[in-house]
Protein backbone atom coordinates (compact mmCIF):
# COMPACT_ATOMS: atom_id res chain seq x y z
CA UNK A 1 0.00 0.00 0.00
CA UNK A 2 2.59 2.27 0.79
CA UNK A 3 4.68 1.72 -2.22
CA UNK A 4 1.21 2.62 -4.34
CA UNK A 5 0.69 5.69 -2.51
CA UNK A 6 4.69 6.51 -3.54
CA UNK A 7 4.14 6.32 -6.87
CA UNK A 8 0.91 8.08 -7.19
CA UNK A 9 3.14 10.68 -5.18
CA UNK A 10 4.67 11.05 -8.35
CA UNK A 11 1.52 12.04 -10.36
CA UNK A 12 0.32 14.27 -7.51
CA UNK A 13 3.17 16.26 -5.66
CA UNK A 14 0.67 17.12 -2.86
CA UNK A 15 0.44 13.52 -1.79
CA UNK A 16 4.40 13.68 -2.48
CA UNK A 17 4.46 15.55 0.60
CA UNK A 18 2.05 14.47 2.41
CA UNK A 19 3.89 11.05 2.59
CA UNK A 20 7.22 12.92 3.14
CA UNK A 21 5.57 14.65 6.38
CA UNK A 22 4.11 11.53 7.40
CA UNK A 23 7.48 9.94 7.26
CA UNK A 24 9.18 12.86 8.94
CA UNK A 25 6.98 12.67 12.09
CA UNK A 26 7.52 9.04 12.30
CA UNK A 27 11.54 9.76 12.48
CA UNK A 28 11.40 12.62 15.08
CA UNK A 29 9.07 10.63 17.44
CA UNK A 30 6.56 13.18 16.54
CA UNK A 31 4.35 11.42 18.96
CA UNK A 32 6.32 12.02 22.13
CA UNK A 33 6.63 15.69 20.90
CA UNK A 34 2.71 15.72 20.47
CA UNK A 35 2.47 14.66 23.53
CA UNK A 36 4.65 16.62 25.77
CA UNK A 37 2.77 19.09 24.36
CA UNK A 38 -0.01 18.09 25.39
CA UNK A 39 0.94 17.73 28.93
CA UNK A 40 2.28 21.07 29.24
CA UNK A 41 -1.27 22.71 27.43
CA UNK A 42 -3.15 20.47 30.16
CA UNK A 43 -1.34 21.82 33.01
CA UNK A 44 -1.22 25.55 32.24
CA UNK A 45 -5.41 24.86 32.19
CA UNK A 46 -5.30 24.74 35.71
CA UNK A 47 -3.84 28.09 36.96
CA UNK A 48 -6.44 29.65 33.69
CA UNK A 49 -9.18 28.30 35.42
CA UNK A 50 -8.24 30.07 38.70
CA UNK A 51 -8.07 33.10 36.41
CA UNK A 52 -11.32 32.36 35.31
CA UNK A 53 -13.10 32.07 38.48
CA UNK A 54 -11.71 35.40 39.86
CA UNK A 55 -13.37 36.51 36.57
CA UNK A 56 -16.54 34.86 37.20
CA UNK A 57 -16.95 35.79 40.67
CA UNK A 58 -17.41 39.41 39.53
CA UNK A 59 -20.31 38.34 37.64
CA UNK A 60 -21.68 35.89 39.70
CA UNK A 61 -23.63 38.14 41.15
CA UNK A 62 -24.88 39.52 38.65
CA UNK A 63 -26.11 36.59 36.66
CA UNK A 64 -28.94 34.77 38.79
CA UNK A 65 -28.25 30.93 36.60
CA UNK A 66 -24.79 31.69 35.81
CA UNK A 67 -23.85 28.04 36.62
CA UNK A 68 -27.07 26.41 34.58
CA UNK A 69 -25.89 28.56 31.37
CA UNK A 70 -22.32 27.31 31.73
CA UNK A 71 -23.91 23.35 32.50
CA UNK A 72 -25.93 23.64 29.59
CA UNK A 73 -23.62 25.13 27.23
CA UNK A 74 -21.16 21.86 27.81
CA UNK A 75 -24.08 19.46 27.78
CA UNK A 76 -24.09 18.39 31.39
CA UNK A 77 -26.84 16.80 33.23
CA UNK A 78 -27.68 18.82 36.84
CA UNK A 79 -27.69 15.56 37.88
CA UNK A 80 -24.58 14.71 37.07
CA UNK A 81 -21.06 14.67 39.03
CA UNK A 82 -19.39 17.14 37.46
CA UNK A 83 -22.06 19.36 37.01
CA UNK A 84 -22.01 19.32 40.96
CA UNK A 85 -18.53 20.12 41.08
CA UNK A 86 -19.25 22.93 38.29
CA UNK A 87 -22.10 24.53 40.54
CA UNK A 88 -20.37 24.44 43.64
CA UNK A 89 -17.11 25.77 42.34
CA UNK A 90 -19.39 28.91 40.73
CA UNK A 91 -21.07 29.53 44.26
CA UNK A 92 -17.76 29.78 45.75
CA UNK A 93 -16.16 31.92 43.16
CA UNK A 94 -16.83 35.16 44.35
CA UNK A 95 -15.93 34.69 47.61
CA UNK A 96 -12.23 33.82 46.24
CA UNK A 97 -11.97 35.50 43.87
CA UNK A 98 -9.06 37.75 45.14
CA UNK A 99 -6.75 35.06 46.15
CA UNK A 100 -7.33 33.55 42.65
CA UNK A 101 -7.14 36.27 40.52
CA UNK A 102 -3.46 36.16 42.17
CA UNK A 103 -2.39 32.75 42.33
CA UNK A 104 -3.87 31.99 39.15
CA UNK A 105 -1.92 34.67 37.48
CA UNK A 106 1.45 34.04 38.92
CA UNK A 107 0.44 30.22 37.98
CA UNK A 108 -0.69 30.94 34.96
CA UNK A 109 3.12 32.99 33.91
CA UNK A 110 4.65 29.96 35.14
CA UNK A 111 2.59 27.15 32.81
CA UNK A 112 3.09 29.38 29.62
CA UNK A 113 6.86 29.59 30.08
CA UNK A 114 6.52 25.50 30.49
CA UNK A 115 4.17 25.54 27.90
CA UNK A 116 6.25 27.66 25.08
CA UNK A 117 9.03 25.20 26.56
CA UNK A 118 7.47 22.35 25.16
CA UNK A 119 6.66 23.80 21.91
CA UNK A 120 10.14 25.53 21.71
CA UNK A 121 11.16 21.98 21.85
CA UNK A 122 9.01 20.06 18.96
CA UNK A 123 10.00 22.76 17.31
CA UNK A 124 13.87 22.35 17.85
CA UNK A 125 13.38 18.75 17.77
CA UNK A 126 11.60 18.75 14.07
CA UNK A 127 14.44 20.82 12.09
CA UNK A 128 16.84 18.93 14.38
CA UNK A 129 18.44 21.84 16.03
CA UNK A 130 19.66 22.46 19.59
CA UNK A 131 18.19 24.82 22.01
CA UNK A 132 19.48 28.10 22.45
CA UNK A 133 19.89 27.65 26.53
CA UNK A 134 19.29 30.54 28.99
CA UNK A 135 18.19 32.36 26.15
CA UNK A 136 15.18 30.64 25.15
CA UNK A 137 13.48 31.81 28.38
CA UNK A 138 14.05 35.68 27.09
CA UNK A 139 12.50 34.01 23.61
CA UNK A 140 9.51 32.35 25.64
CA UNK A 141 9.00 36.13 27.25
CA UNK A 142 8.93 37.41 24.12
CA UNK A 143 6.64 35.09 22.17
CA UNK A 144 4.31 35.58 25.18
CA UNK A 145 3.92 38.86 24.41
CA UNK A 146 3.77 38.91 20.86
CA UNK A 147 0.72 35.99 21.40
CA UNK A 148 -0.79 38.91 23.79
CA UNK A 149 -0.91 41.38 21.21
CA UNK A 150 -2.80 39.32 19.16
CA UNK A 151 -5.21 38.19 21.08
CA UNK A 152 -5.63 41.71 21.74
CA UNK A 153 -5.76 42.68 18.29
CA UNK A 154 -8.55 39.82 17.50
CA UNK A 155 -10.54 41.10 20.47
CA UNK A 156 -10.71 44.68 19.81
CA UNK A 157 -11.32 43.35 15.93
CA UNK A 158 -14.29 41.31 16.83
CA UNK A 159 -15.74 43.91 19.24
CA UNK A 160 -16.05 46.03 16.31
CA UNK A 161 -17.74 43.73 14.09
CA UNK A 162 -20.50 43.08 16.28
CA UNK A 163 -21.81 46.50 15.64
CA UNK A 164 -21.66 45.67 11.87
CA UNK A 165 -25.18 44.40 10.25
CA UNK A 166 -25.08 41.03 10.29
CA UNK A 167 -24.19 40.65 6.67
CA UNK A 168 -20.87 40.68 8.12
CA UNK A 169 -20.92 38.03 10.16
CA UNK A 170 -18.51 35.73 8.04
CA UNK A 171 -15.89 38.17 8.66
CA UNK A 172 -15.48 36.77 12.45
CA UNK A 173 -14.70 33.51 10.79
CA UNK A 174 -11.55 35.25 8.55
CA UNK A 175 -11.03 37.30 11.84
CA UNK A 176 -10.30 33.79 13.31
CA UNK A 177 -8.67 32.23 10.91
CA UNK A 178 -5.47 35.54 10.90
CA UNK A 179 -5.06 35.05 14.01
CA UNK A 180 -4.36 31.15 13.96
CA UNK A 181 -2.07 31.73 11.16
CA UNK A 182 -0.62 34.65 12.43
CA UNK A 183 0.00 32.74 15.92
CA UNK A 184 1.04 29.77 13.98
CA UNK A 185 3.90 31.95 12.06
CA UNK A 186 5.29 33.74 15.42
CA UNK A 187 5.51 30.76 17.15
CA UNK A 188 7.12 28.89 14.02
CA UNK A 189 9.45 31.84 13.75
CA UNK A 190 10.38 32.75 17.51
CA UNK A 191 10.64 29.86 18.98
CA UNK A 192 13.02 27.93 16.98
CA UNK A 193 16.43 28.11 17.18
CA UNK A 194 17.34 28.72 13.42
CA UNK A 195 16.69 31.53 10.90
CA UNK A 196 15.13 31.28 7.64
CA UNK A 197 12.97 34.09 6.98
CA UNK A 198 9.43 34.52 7.43
CA UNK A 199 7.95 33.17 3.88
CA UNK A 200 9.85 29.18 4.06
CA UNK A 201 7.34 29.31 7.34
CA UNK A 202 4.03 30.54 6.18
CA UNK A 203 3.01 26.81 4.43
CA UNK A 204 3.13 25.81 8.05
CA UNK A 205 1.00 28.61 9.49
CA UNK A 206 -1.37 28.33 7.15
CA UNK A 207 -1.86 24.46 7.38
CA UNK A 208 -1.94 24.80 11.36
CA UNK A 209 -4.13 28.41 11.24
CA UNK A 210 -6.62 26.04 9.06
CA UNK A 211 -6.20 22.94 11.29
CA UNK A 212 -6.76 25.00 14.44
CA UNK A 213 -9.94 26.67 13.12
CA UNK A 214 -11.36 23.13 12.21
CA UNK A 215 -10.05 21.63 16.01
CA UNK A 216 -12.22 24.85 17.04
CA UNK A 217 -15.37 24.42 15.26
CA UNK A 218 -15.10 20.53 15.52
CA UNK A 219 -14.53 20.78 19.48
CA UNK A 220 -17.36 23.33 19.89
CA UNK A 221 -19.86 20.35 18.85
CA UNK A 222 -18.28 17.27 19.84
CA UNK A 223 -16.42 18.50 22.98
CA UNK A 224 -19.95 19.62 24.80
CA UNK A 225 -21.08 16.02 23.86
CA UNK A 226 -18.13 14.33 24.85
CA UNK A 227 -18.01 15.87 28.07
CA UNK A 228 -21.67 14.97 28.56
CA UNK A 229 -21.30 11.12 28.02
CA UNK A 230 -17.66 11.09 29.81
CA UNK A 231 -19.16 12.48 32.62
CA UNK A 232 -22.26 10.53 32.93
CA UNK A 233 -19.64 6.93 33.09
CA UNK A 234 -16.86 8.30 34.60
CA UNK A 235 -17.97 11.21 36.74
CA UNK A 236 -15.96 14.45 37.08
CA UNK A 237 -12.53 12.65 35.67
CA UNK A 238 -14.52 12.08 32.25
CA UNK A 239 -14.15 16.18 31.85
CA UNK A 240 -10.52 15.66 31.87
CA UNK A 241 -10.43 13.14 29.31
CA UNK A 242 -12.71 15.02 27.06
CA UNK A 243 -10.40 17.82 27.10
CA UNK A 244 -7.06 15.76 27.04
CA UNK A 245 -8.37 14.20 23.55
CA UNK A 246 -8.96 17.60 22.13
CA UNK A 247 -5.40 18.59 23.42
CA UNK A 248 -4.06 15.86 21.99
CA UNK A 249 -4.38 16.66 18.18
CA UNK A 250 -3.34 19.78 19.10
CA UNK A 251 -0.13 19.10 19.85
CA UNK A 252 -0.54 16.47 16.79
CA UNK A 253 -1.23 19.63 14.77
CA UNK A 254 1.79 21.38 15.99
CA UNK A 255 4.31 18.14 15.11
CA UNK A 256 3.00 18.85 11.52
CA UNK A 257 3.18 22.11 11.11
CA UNK A 258 6.98 22.11 11.65
CA UNK A 259 7.50 19.07 9.86
CA UNK A 260 5.77 20.76 6.13
CA UNK A 261 7.80 23.28 6.66
CA UNK A 262 10.92 21.29 7.16
CA UNK A 263 10.19 19.14 3.86
CA UNK A 264 9.37 21.91 1.85
CA UNK A 265 12.60 23.66 3.02
CA UNK A 266 14.76 20.38 2.40
CA UNK A 267 13.01 19.90 -1.27
CA UNK A 268 14.17 23.65 -2.10
CA UNK A 269 17.59 23.78 0.06
CA UNK A 270 18.38 20.46 0.43
CA UNK A 271 20.41 18.17 3.35
CA UNK A 272 23.67 17.60 4.83
CA UNK A 273 25.35 14.97 6.50
CA UNK A 274 27.10 15.03 10.19
CA UNK A 275 28.85 12.82 11.96
CA UNK A 276 27.10 11.30 14.76
CA UNK A 277 28.30 10.23 18.22
CA UNK A 278 26.79 6.77 19.66
CA UNK A 279 27.35 3.92 22.38
CA UNK A 280 29.58 1.21 21.02
CA UNK A 281 27.93 -2.16 21.44
CA UNK A 282 28.36 -5.61 20.33
CA UNK A 283 28.06 -6.88 16.83
CA UNK A 284 28.87 -4.88 13.53
CA UNK A 285 29.26 -0.94 13.82
CA UNK A 286 25.77 0.57 12.80
CA UNK A 287 26.32 2.61 9.13
CA UNK A 288 23.66 5.32 9.28
CA UNK A 289 21.33 6.73 12.08
CA UNK A 290 17.60 8.02 12.07
CA UNK A 291 16.48 11.90 12.04
CA UNK A 292 15.87 11.30 15.88
CA UNK A 293 19.66 9.93 16.62
CA UNK A 294 18.79 6.80 16.97
CA UNK A 295 21.32 4.18 15.68
CA UNK A 296 20.34 0.22 15.12
CA UNK A 297 22.11 -2.16 16.92
CA UNK A 298 24.42 -4.26 15.67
Amino acid sequence: MLERLRSLGERWPWLSVALAVQQRVSEVNGGSLAAAVTLAAFLSLFPLVLVAIAIVGLFASNTPDLSGEVIELLGLSRADTAARALTTALATAEESRSAASIVGFLGLVWSALKLVGALEYAFNAVWQVTGRGLKDKVFALAWVAGAALLFVASFLVTAVLNFLPPFFAPLNLVVGLGLNIGLFLWTSKVLCNRDVGWRPLLPGAVFGGVGLEVLKVVGSILVPRAVSQSSALYGSIGVVFAILTWLLFFGRLVVYTAALNVVLWERRHGTVSVKLAAPRLPGAAPLQATRAGGVPPG
